[in-house]
């Protein structure tokens, strides 16, 4: 299948032989289907806060020890499907055609004054004409304007306030100092971007952060980091033969945000808060925002010591009756039922299900918006977990998984927080705690040609499987992602 010079360009990303072979066998294959026993509702598997819980866990947060915090922002790629309208009702323009007025191309034209990236001297008064419109996106989206179409979202200009406009990551760096300050008042930032886009976003960078340090009183500590070429994984036809590409290369993709778990993986602290670059709003909802972004971090800690407490009992000589309540625990916290155990070994199954890292994730009403969601899953040994689903990992013939479908409540807005280390101070091998068969496929396509996709793992879902999970319901107003250029215009980004 393979010809030396294939195993060349494989050595060269940093990959091997059996890796790709794998990958191949999971196209022929398929992923197994997860058996959904639930959906994680209110009355089982989300935790829904009173007013008063909220505030103790964020004052909890507050007073906590924690060895390092960070804040994780996943902003790797280009914001070409943000605009994915914008060039589809550019071409039509430019080919003589009008665009009617619902359209989302006319839409954005018509309000470009609403955008934050607005300015006279490009766009001028706006005017109902189509030449007015096939103006405005090449401005938009050309490199004789903007360039917004090449440009990742994260340097963006998303929000106009009366003395500044921000980018999506200034608005991440407002939101750090307000509740991801450290004791030595540094906030720390971990961002995954694409290598071509560092210059963008140190200059987007450098041009505020002299001001936040003076105007907030904290110290950025900003590390840029890429997805590693060698967790790309290879593409196929749709025979499932490696695709190969016009001079016969073979063609690799980025392997979707699983990777990124190689990244947090080398993340030093022990408190992670994960948000995608895209999810933040205009600085109105930050009190919102950061009490519920508090309120994660506490519901985190609180765990983690409880699970602290219950690991150095066992180290000593468990009673029977202390399993009693490590078990009633696991399935009253976690929702992790575990299978009948031989006393024996009762011990060391609660411990090793106690000694792994932890997750607290937001959870939303759901109200239309896409997105994965929270289910209890039945592993092959017959125990539970919380885990979250996207759509596509949903069998649509089994009717089971589709009534716990249509039943489902909530959806994931990727807003979590993370405990990395273990209740001797070590830090997990986050590898260690990837389930490898949770990956998926998709169609795509290169310069017209048609080719299946394969997705790792992805951050929150398969690379997080085992992982102590907690769902905790977060207000809709902590969710603000924009996802089409248009979402700017919703009252969330507008001043």
């Amino acid at each position: 299948m393979f010809t030396e010079k294939d195993l060349q360009q494989i050595e060269a990303r940093g990959a091997d032989l059996r890796q790709i072979e794998l990958q191949i066998g999971h196209f022929k294959n398929g992923f197994p289907w997860m058996k959904i026993a639930g959906p994680a509702t209110p009355e089982r598997g989300i935790r829904v806060l009173s007013d008063s819980e909220a505030a103790d866990s964020a004052e909890y947060y507050r007073k906590a020890t924690v060895a390092g915090k960070c804040k994780f922002v996943p902003a790797s790629g280009a914001a070409s499907r943000m605009f994915k309208d914008m060039f589809s009702g550019l071409e039509k323009l430019e080919a003589g055609e009008d665009l009617p007025a619902d359209a989302p191309a006319a839409r954005l034209a018509s309000r470009i004054k609403d955008f934050a990236f607005y300015s006279e001297d490009l766009f001028g008064e706006p005017a109902d004409t189509p030449e007015y419109r096939r103006d405005t996106l090449r401005k938009l989206l050309k490199e004789e304007g903007l360039a917004y179409g090449s440009k990742p979202k994260g340097v963006l200009k998303f929000h106009r306030y009366r003395d500044e406009v921000r980018t999506a990551i200034a608005e991440h760096l407002v939101e750090a100092q307000d509740y991801m300050r450290g004791d030595d008042r540094v906030c720390r930032l971990v961002v995954t971007i694409s290598p071509e886009h560092l210059e963008l976003f140190e200059a987007a960078v450098a041009e505020v952060v002299p001001a936040y340090e003076e105007k907030y009183g904290v110290r950025y500590d900003i590390t840029f980091t890429y997805q590693d070429k060698a967790t790309d994984t290879i593409a196929v036809d749709p025979d499932n033969k490696p695709f190969r590409t016009e001079d016969g290369s073979l063609l690799f993709r980025p392997a979707g945000h699983g990777a990124l778990i190689h990244n947090l993986n080398k993340v030093g602290a022990e408190l992670v808060s994960i948000k995608n670059i895209d999810n933040v709003a205009h600085e109105k909802l930050l009190p919102t925002t950061s009490l519920y972004k508090q309120v994660l971090m506490g519901e985190a800690l609180k765990l983690r010591d409880r699970i602290f407490g219950y690991l150095k009992k066992l180290d000593g000589n468990p009673s029977p009756e202390l399993l009693d309540e490590i078990e009633s625990f696991l399935d009253r916290e976690l929702c992790i039922k575990l299978p009948a155990i031989a006393e024996e070994g009762r011990a060391a199954a609660l411990r090793a299900k106690l000694d792994r890292p932890i997750r607290v994730c937001g959870m939303v009403r759901n109200e239309g918006e896409p997105g994965g969601g929270p289910y209890f899953i039945e592993a092959g040994d017959g125990s539970t977990s919380l885990q979250i689903l996207e759509s596509v990992q949903i069998n649509r013939n089994d009717a089971s998984a589709m009534q716990a479908m249509s039943q489902a409540t909530h959806f994931n807005p990727v807003d979590l927080v993370c405990v990395l280390r273990d209740y001797r101070g070590g830090r997990f091998d986050l590898l260690k705690h990837v389930d490898p068969e949770a990956g998926f496929m998709s169609s795509k396509s290169y310069q017209g040609r048609e080719l299946k996709a394969l997705e790792m793992p992805g951050l929150w879902n398969g690379a997080m499987s085992d992982w102590n999970t907690l769902f905790v319901e977060v207000p809709l107003e902590t969710f603000n992602p924009v996802k089409t250029v248009l979402d700017l215009l919703r009252p969330a980004h507008q001043e």
